[in-house]
């Protein structure tokens, strides 16, 4: 077992295994996590490098499902006994409780939009209208439906000339694509650049009237197993409930759409005045013909029943959504 020590303080008790995926975004993140549950239990953590099937395919994520591709292999590890806890992100967890482990916290949010990553560090408006000028389409990688849903839909609505490119692999990789000259800009989550040190490399972040992001984006989850009551208490000192509580509310919308994770399907819940939660929601097509927009508002009682309010606040805008035609725009739904 792979185990790389996050502390050097002396301690009597055994270090807590932290497992984790072995890229660079998932080993700042659960170095992060790791250095506050140190702060919190007094004990050390060792992070336990995983490989997920998400991270070896290299399939597009919408033909390989998507959901769970980048979860599965770490609640393995967990139900085993062969670590502690585990860090993901939140918005590659599959929405349907899995048997045998709880969402232990949800650490307060990091930003949510999404960031353009452009050669010469360009907006979206200066790359298209110079690349027009050039005689043709702006390139932008994504590899993710929801992404390419939107950003067609900007096009089609300006009368611009874009063209989305399905990429895979990580933050270096993609933004490679646009260093080596193969793309005009990339889309990558804000968060993770922030979480790797990189935000100087962004040439614009993408406000949510431009581009809503996935559920759950920007935000982890640290699970570990029911039976581990004394680590699930101390863990919850983790937690940040408004973020717990927006996070339901996307999630839900996503699961009554049956969606997965890799479907075009865009979700954020943001707090108002005296605890109001606004959820907007989009589903479209991913090239952009077609997409769907609404949003719901709710006063939401900051208790015990907080996160229940909150999903049915998302399930009643993802009613709304099928009712307005979203299960043909997202083709074949999750299962």
């Amino acid at each position: 077992m792979n185990g790389q020590p996050i502390t050097e303080q002396p301690s009597a008790a055994a270090p807590l295994r932290l497992g984790t995926r072995r890229s660079a975004l998932a080993m700042a993140q659960s170095g992060m996590v790791a250095r506050e549950v140190t702060r919190v239990t007094g004990r050390p953590v060792e992070l336990v490098e995983i490989t997920t099937y998400g991270d070896t395919s290299r399939e597009a994520l919408a033909q390989i499902g998507g959901t769970g591709v980048f979860v599965s292999a770490l609640r393995d590890a967990l139900l085993e006994g062969r670590i502690d806890f585990a860090v993901h992100s939140l918005k590659d967890l599959p929405t349907a409780a899995p048997q045998g482990l709880v969402l232990a916290a949800v650490p307060e949010r990091e930003d949510v939009r999404d960031a353009l990553v452009a050669a010469e560090g360009l907006t979206l408006d200066e790359l298209v209208e110079k690349l027009a000028g050039a005689g043709r389409p702006a390139r932008i990688g994504t590899g993710s439906p929801r992404r390419m849903a939107q950003l067609n839909a900007w096009a089609t609505a300006r009368g611009a000339q874009l063209e989305t490119v399905a990429i895979r692999g990580n933050v270096d990789t993609r933004i490679g694509y646009v260093t080596g000259g193969e793309l005009d800009a990339v889309v990558l989550a804000t968060a993770g650049l922030n979480r790797l040190g990189r935000s100087a490399e962004i040439s614009q972040h993408l406000d949510p009237e431009l581009m809503i992001p996935a559920p759950g984006q920007g935000a982890l989850a640290i699970e570990c197993t029911t039976g581990n009551t004394e680590l699930t208490t101390a863990l919850a000192a983790l937690d940040h409930a408004p973020t717990r509580v927006a996070v339901a509310a996307e999630r839900a919308l996503l699961a009554t759409l049956e969606a997965g994770c890799s479907a075009p399907v865009a979700a954020l819940a943001t707090w108002g005045r005296q605890n109001e939660l606004r959820l907007d929601g989009v589903v479209g097509n991913p090239d952009g013909s077609a997409l769907l927009k609404m949003s719901a508002n709710g006063p939401i009682v900051l208790d015990e029943s907080a996160e229940q309010q909150a999903a049915a606040l998302g399930r009643a805008l993802a009613d709304r959504l099928l009712g307005a035609g979203a299960a043909a725009l997202m083709g074949e739904r999750a299962r």
